[in-house]
């Protein structure tokens, strides 16, 4: 099952449900009702990969849904790697996509801004721009953060890097 077709139409969100589809945090009740369609998706996804086995993340929102925060682990050799992940929803979203940060690996990886924020110009930027509204927070996670771990941590497992954090 793919992502988009998996999560339905709570990851659509065209001109039908919002006017223009870029409702933002300053759009006001129109931020609420995407923001439900947001949670709506993340359930979803988080079901999907339950029922899969493949649970890898847990998130929370405050009130406004602007800033999130939760936990990442990913699994090398048998071993579990567990992450503090949290971002906020930019002023511009959906146009600009959540900068997704895992501080406790702040600087331990060329891949990787200051204060933790993950590296996603290359392969995650041109992927939200295209399909911009349509893409949300269960996105981000899934093309996002996911991909990212499956090519980091290994190489800092390797590295040896990663020893105080296994669980």
């Amino acid at each position: 099952v793919s992502l988009r077709r998996g999560l339905g139409p709570a990851v659509r969100w065209a001109d039908e449900r919002s006017g223009s589809g870029f409702v933002g945090p300053r759009d006001g009740e129109a931020w609420h009702a995407r923001l439900k369609e947001e949670l709506t998706a993340l359930i979803k996804y988080v079901q999907i990969n339950k029922d899969q086995d493949n649970d890898w993340f847990q998130v929370e929102c405050n009130k406004t849904g602007t800033r999130w925060n939760g936990r990442c682990w990913f699994f090398h050799e048998q071993v579990r790697y567990e992450f503090e992940l949290a971002f906020e929803i930019p002023a511009t979203y959906p146009t600009a996509a959540p900068e997704l940060r895992l501080p406790e690996l702040d600087g331990m990886t060329a891949k990787m801004y200051r204060g933790g924020k993950i590296c996603q110009d290359i392969h995650f930027q041109p992927l939200w721009s295209k399909n911009t509204p349509g893409f949300g927070v269960a996105h981000a996670l899934a093309l996002g953060l996911g991909p990212w771990l499956a090519a980091e941590v290994p190489d800092l497992v390797g590295r040896g890097m990663l020893t105080r954090l296994a669980k």
